[in-house]
């Protein structure tokens, strides 16, 4: 079978690896989409995604669906043929959640990801026409919802749990800063959950298109002067850029509720935070997802339509030209045709 695998910074190979076999209470995946993420765009770039340093060549990729083709010794319910996604983490076996934070797996302090460099060995990611997956890792796609769509899953259920990380939306204005592909999902997830409003706010006009796209009811582009709405009750920071923040708690209104989705860096950067004290801000962190993975699946089983963050498709054989497209600017959601 052929795989997607980085060596090092600027080092994507797709390279001919063994088909794999399915083992006690695994399923064998031919997978058909894969979405790139920021982290594959951070191992392709620099050979690291946060403090997961490269130390070995890894299949890249997390955010995938393919049908099902073999199950292993022990594993029932699942037909060949089957259209699945997988949830990409599971929490190492020494790893114990307190009991203050029971049921939030995406807490664990030490979980495996797929196409992650966080463990030695590292742990191969969805990139490859064929994957050996645990069976409890697997989630059946609904009636009606393909595998494109199903590589979109993962990254929507993020989006999801920021949203239910701000509590009642029903109703509500909500302005979202960064439309890059999670801000833009959670334009949709805002709006899914029953937001009155959603202003997306971004530096881009090709993403601000994508966000109007997936639902947003207004958009500002602050690289042409335009500016966050005042007193927002309920802001979504989805950037991640440390500069953003203090003009987004600028605009989240006093008493009001900032979810930080977007990633910010691990190191020491300037950000002006003084309003987080003075507006009385509640500032609320959100972290991959539980099992909104699930109810992603059920919210595109009923039709919600997220089709319009793909801006681009590539051929498993052209994954090299898929990451940089990615890494660029007027991409959103960048997905590789595996088979």
């Amino acid at each position: 079978m052929r795989a997607v695998v980085v060596h090092g910074a600027r080092d994507l190979r797709v390279e001919e690896r063994p088909d794999p076999v399915a083992g006690p209470g695994e399923v064998v995946v031919a997978m058909e989409w894969g979405g790139v993420c920021g982290s594959d765009v951070a191992y392709w770039k620099n050979g690291a995604s946060g403090t997961a340093v490269l130390r070995d060549p890894l299949v890249l990729g997390h955010e995938v669906a393919g049908r099902v083709v073999a199950t292993g010794p022990g594993v029932t319910g699942w037909a060949e043929g089957t259209p699945v996604t997988v949830h990409p983490a599971t929490a190492t076996a020494d790893s114990v959640l307190p009991d203050r934070l029971a049921g939030r797996t995406n807490l664990h302090s030490q979980v495996r990801y797929f196409g992650s460099a966080a463990f030695h060995p590292h742990t191969d990611g969805g990139f490859s026409e064929l994957r050996a997956v645990p069976a409890a890792q697997l989630r059946r796609l609904p009636d009606g919802v393909g595998t494109e769509l199903g590589a979109l899953a993962e990254p929507l259920a993020v989006a999801m749990h920021a949203v239910r990380r701000a509590g009642a939306v029903v109703g509500r204005d909500v302005v979202v800063n960064g439309a890059g592909p999670i801000g833009c999902l959670v334009v949709a997830a805002a709006k899914h959950a029953g937001a009155a409003s959603v202003t997306a706010a971004d530096v881009s006009h090709a993403s601000l298109a994508v966000a109007k796209e997936l639902g947003a009811d207004h958009v500002l582009n602050v690289a042409d002067g335009d500016t966050l709405p005042a007193d927002s009750e309920l802001v979504f920071e989805a950037s991640g850029a440390p500069a953003a923040l203090g003009g987004v708690l600028r605009a989240t209104a006093r008493g009001g509720t900032l979810v930080q989705v977007g990633n910010l860096p691990g190191a020491a950067a300037p950000a002006a935070l003084g309003d987080l004290v003075t507006r009385e801000i509640t500032w609320v962190g959100a972290y991959r997802f539980v099992e909104e993975i699930s109810d992603a699946l059920a919210a595109l089983g009923d039709g919600l339509d997220v089709s319009g963050v793909i801006t681009h498709r590539f051929d498993l054989a052209d994954a090299d030209a898929a990451l940089a497209a990615a890494a660029g600017p007027e991409s959103s959601k960048v997905l590789i045709r595996l088979g």
